[in-house]
Protein backbone atom coordinates (compact mmCIF):
# COMPACT_ATOMS: atom_id res chain seq x y z
CA UNK A 1 0.00 0.00 0.00
CA UNK A 2 1.38 3.38 -1.03
CA UNK A 3 0.96 6.01 1.68
CA UNK A 4 1.82 9.00 -0.54
CA UNK A 5 0.61 8.52 -4.14
CA UNK A 6 1.71 12.01 -5.28
CA UNK A 7 5.30 11.37 -4.15
CA UNK A 8 5.15 7.98 -5.88
CA UNK A 9 4.02 9.65 -9.14
CA UNK A 10 6.80 12.26 -8.98
CA UNK A 11 9.41 9.59 -8.26
CA UNK A 12 8.25 7.41 -11.16
CA UNK A 13 8.39 10.38 -13.56
CA UNK A 14 11.82 11.46 -12.30
CA UNK A 15 13.27 7.92 -12.46
CA UNK A 16 11.84 7.22 -15.92
CA UNK A 17 13.22 10.49 -17.30
CA UNK A 18 16.68 9.75 -15.86
CA UNK A 19 16.86 6.46 -17.78
CA UNK A 20 15.40 8.11 -20.93
CA UNK A 21 12.12 6.18 -21.04
CA UNK A 22 9.48 7.58 -23.38
CA UNK A 23 6.44 6.36 -21.40
CA UNK A 24 5.68 5.71 -17.74
CA UNK A 25 2.47 4.25 -16.26
CA UNK A 26 1.06 5.22 -12.86
CA UNK A 27 -2.17 4.39 -11.00
CA UNK A 28 -4.90 6.91 -11.78
CA UNK A 29 -6.59 9.51 -9.56
CA UNK A 30 -8.33 12.83 -10.18
CA UNK A 31 -5.67 14.84 -8.31
CA UNK A 32 -2.88 13.21 -10.33
CA UNK A 33 -4.76 14.07 -13.55
CA UNK A 34 -4.98 17.71 -12.49
CA UNK A 35 -1.26 17.80 -11.67
CA UNK A 36 -0.42 16.19 -15.03
CA UNK A 37 -2.63 18.73 -16.84
CA UNK A 38 -0.55 21.51 -15.28
CA UNK A 39 2.71 19.74 -16.13
CA UNK A 40 1.56 19.34 -19.75
CA UNK A 41 0.43 22.97 -20.01
CA UNK A 42 3.74 24.22 -18.57
CA UNK A 43 5.82 22.02 -20.91
CA UNK A 44 7.26 19.46 -18.48
CA UNK A 45 5.63 16.43 -20.14
CA UNK A 46 4.52 15.78 -23.71
CA UNK A 47 1.09 14.29 -23.01
CA UNK A 48 -0.81 11.74 -20.92
CA UNK A 49 -3.88 9.60 -21.37
CA UNK A 50 -6.13 7.69 -19.03
CA UNK A 51 -6.52 3.98 -19.65
CA UNK A 52 -9.70 2.57 -18.14
CA UNK A 53 -8.89 -0.58 -16.23
CA UNK A 54 -10.41 -2.25 -13.18
CA UNK A 55 -10.35 -1.26 -10.34
CA UNK A 56 -8.55 2.10 -10.58
CA UNK A 57 -7.31 2.85 -14.07
CA UNK A 58 -3.86 3.83 -15.34
CA UNK A 59 -2.40 7.16 -16.40
CA UNK A 60 0.12 6.71 -19.23
CA UNK A 61 2.54 9.64 -19.27
CA UNK A 62 4.57 10.52 -22.37
CA UNK A 63 7.79 12.21 -21.28
CA UNK A 64 9.41 15.14 -23.07
CA UNK A 65 13.11 15.56 -23.92
CA UNK A 66 15.21 18.30 -25.51
CA UNK A 67 16.78 17.68 -28.96
CA UNK A 68 20.02 16.88 -27.11
CA UNK A 69 18.21 14.17 -25.13
CA UNK A 70 17.97 15.95 -21.77
CA UNK A 71 14.69 15.52 -19.84
CA UNK A 72 12.49 18.54 -19.15
CA UNK A 73 11.76 17.20 -15.66
CA UNK A 74 15.15 17.54 -13.98
CA UNK A 75 13.83 17.14 -10.47
CA UNK A 76 10.83 17.31 -8.20
CA UNK A 77 10.20 17.55 -4.50
CA UNK A 78 7.11 16.70 -2.49
CA UNK A 79 6.46 19.55 -0.07
CA UNK A 80 3.19 18.80 1.72
CA UNK A 81 3.03 15.16 2.79
CA UNK A 82 0.30 13.15 4.54
CA UNK A 83 2.21 13.41 7.83
CA UNK A 84 3.04 17.11 7.51
CA UNK A 85 0.76 19.43 5.58
CA UNK A 86 2.30 22.70 4.39
CA UNK A 87 0.03 25.68 3.72
CA UNK A 88 1.04 29.15 2.56
CA UNK A 89 -0.85 32.40 2.43
CA UNK A 90 -1.16 34.48 -0.73
CA UNK A 91 1.64 36.79 0.46
CA UNK A 92 4.11 33.89 0.84
CA UNK A 93 3.73 32.42 -2.68
CA UNK A 94 7.24 32.54 -4.20
CA UNK A 95 8.96 31.51 -7.43
CA UNK A 96 10.68 28.13 -7.59
CA UNK A 97 14.28 28.15 -8.90
CA UNK A 98 13.99 31.82 -9.93
CA UNK A 99 11.05 31.05 -12.23
CA UNK A 100 12.63 28.03 -13.99
CA UNK A 101 10.53 25.65 -11.90
CA UNK A 102 7.02 25.76 -10.53
CA UNK A 103 5.11 24.99 -7.38
CA UNK A 104 1.77 23.21 -7.60
CA UNK A 105 -0.83 24.22 -5.02
CA UNK A 106 -4.32 23.11 -4.13
CA UNK A 107 -6.40 26.20 -3.47
CA UNK A 108 -10.01 27.19 -3.11
CA UNK A 109 -9.89 27.94 -6.87
CA UNK A 110 -8.60 24.45 -7.74
CA UNK A 111 -5.16 23.05 -8.47
CA UNK A 112 -2.92 25.91 -9.64
CA UNK A 113 0.71 26.80 -10.30
CA UNK A 114 2.50 29.32 -8.11
CA UNK A 115 2.15 31.99 -10.83
CA UNK A 116 -1.59 31.44 -11.20
CA UNK A 117 -2.11 31.49 -7.42
CA UNK A 118 -0.19 34.77 -7.15
CA UNK A 119 -2.25 36.32 -9.98
CA UNK A 120 -5.53 35.22 -8.38
CA UNK A 121 -4.34 36.27 -4.92
CA UNK A 122 -4.94 32.91 -3.23
CA UNK A 123 -2.83 30.65 -1.05
CA UNK A 124 -3.27 26.99 -0.24
CA UNK A 125 -1.54 23.69 0.30
CA UNK A 126 1.79 23.36 -1.53
CA UNK A 127 1.79 19.90 -3.09
CA UNK A 128 5.19 19.88 -4.82
CA UNK A 129 7.95 21.74 -6.62
CA UNK A 130 8.99 20.70 -10.13
CA UNK A 131 12.04 21.97 -12.01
Amino acid sequence: MITDPIADMLTRIRNASLVKKQVVDIPSSRLKEKILNIMKREGFINNFKKIEQKPQGILRIFLLYTPEGHPYVLGSKRISRPGRRVYISKEKVKKVYNGYGMAILTTSKGVLTDKEAKELGVGGEVLCHIW
